[in-house]
């Protein structure tokens, strides 16, 4: 299979300090032939300048100094490598809590979280918080990795507890798909290879689970969403429009409308470097030329006439503010919604979550790494779905007028949802 051919599974990996996360990956990396003679070396020599016993693999992984010097991850990882199934990227967000801002963008695209419990220590706050913040986000599958299993002699009682204890949390978020594997990304016990000393265990090792994750329905192909990029006029016989398909499916000769002005028209052809498509899908970018000469640009969007969008100047969201400057009530942002650009404002704070308990706190102002509900006033109607239906439409940025610094991450609610909370109190 041609490398460009192969599926594209995006994953984030979470879990407390010292839980593993950049060892497992390193591990992974490894044990698949997937590192190069040089940087082992390299990172042999550190381990033994260290007096470690084994080569440190997570310093594949921590590429920073202050990261190394430290033993922890701050800043967002990316690892791309591919198996003979799929190609695979590879998200390593930090597990401290003042840096939620790095897991929710690192986050934010993923098809799977994997998240790491130490079976020495079991569910932790900081675990609950990475499950909690990959139900908020509706990444489509979890992944459970109780590491550490060499240090409680790999005994199923040990893993089985914390499966339950996992589960019982779990069930009180939106968490589609959970699974559960027992690894030692230390030893390599259920990562690449199987190992010897959990035979009690028969499903998936690591890598036999990303290779057979069933992800191609994950993504909306129902609602077909195509926010226009830009104008396309190289000749005064073509007028076509650029953009990323950000739902569903299109063909040649499908009646399509323009939002806002909801001009009805047809779709003539559909472009690519590589030539004219019979029909084009999400994620494809593409050059749609229409029928009519219709009056669109930067910001509108090309839907199908019978399945439309939410339109609205207000929505309800849940923001993680990504700034140092705290967020307040009625000051006003750029707020950037797929292609559109408008000016917004935080109409009302509705609350705040504490992310030691996970309850709904009252508040007049998020700050940096803190996450909310909000209402927003646009002062354009956007155009959207909710972001459990189309992570694509549904999520925005919130932008500083004077600095153009990305301040906010939204994601825009159902307004019956009940996501933002977890439990009375």
């Amino acid at each position: 299979m041609a490398f460009q051919d192969k599926e594209l599974l995006r994953l984030t990996t979470a879990g407390s300090v010292d839980d593993g996360k950049s060892t497992l990956i390193g591990r992974l990396l490894h044990d698949a032939h997937q590192v190069y003679d040089d940087q082992l070396a390299a990172i042999q020599t550190t381990s033994q300048r260290k007096g470690l016993a084994e080569t440190d693999l997570a310093l594949l992984l921590d590429g920073l100094s202050s990261e190394r010097e430290q033993g922890i991850t701050i800043d967002v990882a990316y690892r791309y490598f591919s198996t003979p199934k799929r190609r695979i990227v590879i998200a390593d967000v930090p597990g401290h809590e003042q840096y939620t801002r790095n897991m929710v963008t690192g986050a934010s695209t993923a098809n799977l979280a994997v998240n790491l419990v130490n079976a020495t220590k079991g569910l932790l706050i900081q675990a609950k918080r990475h499950l909690f913040i990959s139900s908020l986000l509706e990444i489509p599958h979890v992944l459970v990795a109780v590491n550490k299993m060499d240090l409680v002699g790999y005994r199923q009682t040990a893993f089985e507890k914390i499966k339950m204890e996992v589960s019982d949390f779990a069930s009180r978020l939106h968490i589609r798909d959970l699974q559960f594997i027992p690894i030692s990304a230390l030893k390599g016990d259920m990562i690449v290879e199987r190992g010897t000393r959990m035979d009690w265990y028969d499903g998936y090792t690591f890598m036999r689970y990303l290779e057979n994750l069933h992800i191609s329905s994950d993504r909306n192909l129902v609602d077909f969403r195509f926010p226009i990029q830009m104008v396309i006029r190289p000749n005064a016989d073509f007028r076509g429009y650029a953009g990323r398909i950000e739902g569903g499916v299109i063909k040649k000769g499908d009646d399509v409308a323009i939002l806002p002005s909801r001009k009805k028209t047809k779709i003539k052809s559909i472009v690519t470097y590589d030539g004219e498509l019979s029909y084009a899908f999400e994620p494809q970018s593409v050059v749609i030329q229409l029928e009519d000469d219709v009056d669109a640009g930067r910001g509108d969007m090309i839907i199908r006439q019978k399945n439309l969008p939410e339109v609205a100047s207000e929505v309800e969201a849940m923001i993680c503010r990504l700034s140092e400057d705290p967020l307040r009530e009625n000051k006003i942002y750029i707020i950037k919604q797929t292609t559109h650009l408008t000016r917004a404002f935080v109409s009302t704070l509705r609350h705040k979550i504490n992310m030691d308990d996970l309850h709904r706190q009252t508040a007049d102002q998020l700050a940096l790494n803190e996450i909310g509900r909000v209402s927003v006033k646009a002062h354009e109607p956007l155009k959207f779905d909710p972001y459990a239906k189309n992570r694509n439409t549904g999520s925005f940025i919130l932008i500083d007028e004077l600095t153009c610094d990305t301040v906010g991450a939204g994601i825009i609610l159902d307004r019956s949802s009940k996501m933002d909370f977890l439990e009375d109190g």
